[in-house]
């Protein structure tokens, strides 16, 4: 089933989706509001100038997503957060900074503390900017289409033909390739919604064995994507850094896209690889994009390249994945049970190119097995 039918499904199951709007200024307030407002698929039953006026609307109505700002007097979001989850473990908090570096670095901190995703306010306010509020209505409506979903199951990678019921069972659809390639030489992960928490589960503590050089392709803005190199060096216990263009390609490290660019690679004369960022058009609305760097380091590497695709709306990485398979190559994705989004790893995992499609507690024992040249 296409992302498109799966949200309008979900759309029927569920009605709006019911909105609180969180922030201290009245203006920005109205805005997101308005915004929001102009879909029909979208409904805003609250309006809270503060995290504690927000932790008691919550107690009292039915809310699905919290659009929440960071700056607030009395209690700001980064406090504000995990008490409105504890509340209501399943809410979805879209969290809503400005591009500072200050505002980016606690913005990925509360990613690290369970939100669902960010939206970046403009510098010039928010009247003008149709980006921002295009992107937060995307935002919106891709955290609700994940809820509405049919109750998700568990998935195997034996399963390849459609049940009695593949309506109400949309995985029943999934495939799964089974050819083994070789050990690899490079590992190259792409994620997009939910994707900083997932990716500190996959690259915490990598072990000492697993010493090829992984590319990650994370939707972020140039400002996320420097801090979040920064988070990942902490984490995993390895140098990681925005990529640099036509810096080489070493062991051991992890290259990070950097926001408004495309990572790709390139044979050096002499040798080796060489990383080249790419200033060319946005690819599946993204920039960086999952696919124009799997393509190249499918072209470079062929058999010796692993692709593992983790939570994420749209369907970015899809393209690429097919060829990395075409090549040789190898692909993993995140089950749908532990996505905060199925976006991006259901459309690989429903065109039958997966090698595996594994829980996110489980990706990272595989990359490594799979680093190391071992069986299953």
């Amino acid at each position: 089933m296409s992302n498109s039918s799966m949200e309008d499904r979900g759309k029927e199951m569920r009605g709006p989706c019911r909105v609180m709007v969180v922030d201290d200024s009245a203006v920005a307030r109205g805005i997101v509001t308005r915004t929001l407002e102009e879909e029909a698929s979208i409904k805003v039953v609250a309006s809270a100038s503060n995290g504690l006026m927000a932790l008691k609307a919550i107690e009292r109505q039915e809310i699905d997503v919290v659009i929440l700002d960071i700056e607030m007097p009395e209690l700001d979001g980064l406090a504000a957060l995990p008490r409105l989850l504890e509340i209501k473990p399943d809410l979805k908090v879209i969290m809503v900074s400005s591009a500072s570096q200050r505002d980016a670095d606690m913005s990925l901190k509360t990613m690290a503390m369970g939100a669902a995703g960010y939206v970046e306010k403009p510098k010039a306010g928010l009247g003008g900017a149709e980006s921002f509020r295009a992107e937060l209505v995307k935002t919106v409506k891709a955290q609700n289409a994940c809820a509405a979903e049919a109750p998700k199951g568990k998935l195997r990678a034996a399963q390849t033909r459609p049940t009695a019921n593949a309506q109400a069972a949309p995985l029943a659809t999934v495939a799964v390739n089974t050819h083994k390639a070789t050990r690899p030489e490079v590992i190259a992960i792409g994620s997009s919604t939910g994707g900083p928490q997932a990716l500190a589960e996959v690259l915490k503590n990598l072990d000492p064995g697993l010493t090829q050089p992984i590319l990650v392709t994370q939707h972020m803005p140039a400002t996320f994507t420097a801090l979040l190199a920064e988070h990942m060096t902490r984490y995993s216990g390895r140098l990681a850094a925005e990529a640099r263009d036509g810096e080489t390609l070493e062991q051991g490290r992890i290259y990070v896209a950097p926001g408004g660019k495309h990572m790709l690679v390139e044979q050096r004369a002499a040798g080796g690889m060489i990383v080249r960022l790419d200033d060319g058009p946005p690819e599946n609305s993204c920039k960086p994009a999952v696919d124009p760097m799997l393509r190249s380091l499918a072209r470079h590497f062929k058999e010796h390249l692993l692709a593992v695709i983790l939570t994420g709306m749209g369907c970015d990485g899809l393209k690429g994945c097919r060829s990395v398979l075409e090549e040789g190559g190898r692909v993993l994705a995140q089950d749908r049970d532990s996505s905060v989004v199925w976006g991006m790893p259901g459309a690989v995992a429903q065109a039958g190119i997966c090698e595996e499609i594994l829980p996110l507690q489980r990706i990272r024992p595989a990359i490594l097995r799979i680093a190391m040249g071992e069986r299953k």
